[in-house]
């Protein structure tokens, strides 16, 4: 199993929302948000650093790496907390992380909020189970 943020795993992860297809309905909210994952394990990013965005603008949620011009809002987060949050679906990781000071936010906050708000799209819920299976 390709190990989270790996190039063989994002690879994967795509070929996933490829085939699952987008969801039905656009996501109740747009975001631009750039990501820097930091405390990455030996051969995931450059120095132990990843750069990805996540931007559903486009009425889809994508996921890919390299950072985006002019995002709404850029989050830091270490790779545990990034996983639990992206894989593992654990919305409660990201919130202790944050009241931790793990996480940094920097831009419009309230776009991070709504994120966590709107009903799961079950498109959505498949994406995220079949990564889950992919992910070590």
């Amino acid at each position: 199993m390709p190990q989270f943020l790996s190039d063989a795993w994002m690879d994967e992860a795509k070929k996933i929302r490829d085939e699952v297809g987008g969801s039905d309905a656009p996501p109740p909210h747009q975001v631009r948000m750039n990501m820097v994952i930091t405390e990455c394990p030996d051969g995931i990013g450059e120095g132990g650093k990843v750069d990805a965005h996540m931007d559903t603008s486009g009425g889809q949620v994508e996921l890919e790496t390299g950072h985006l011009d002019g995002p709404d809002l850029t989050v830091t987060v270490d790779y545990q907390t990034a996983k639990a949050i992206l894989v593992d679906q654990n919305p409660q990781a990201g919130m202790q992380a944050f009241m931790a000071g793990k996480v940094k936010v920097q831009g419009d906050m309230s776009k991070l909020m709504a994120m966590q708000q709107g009903a799961p799209d079950p498109k959505a819920a498949e994406i995220a189970s079949r990564i889950q299976a992919i992910t070590d």
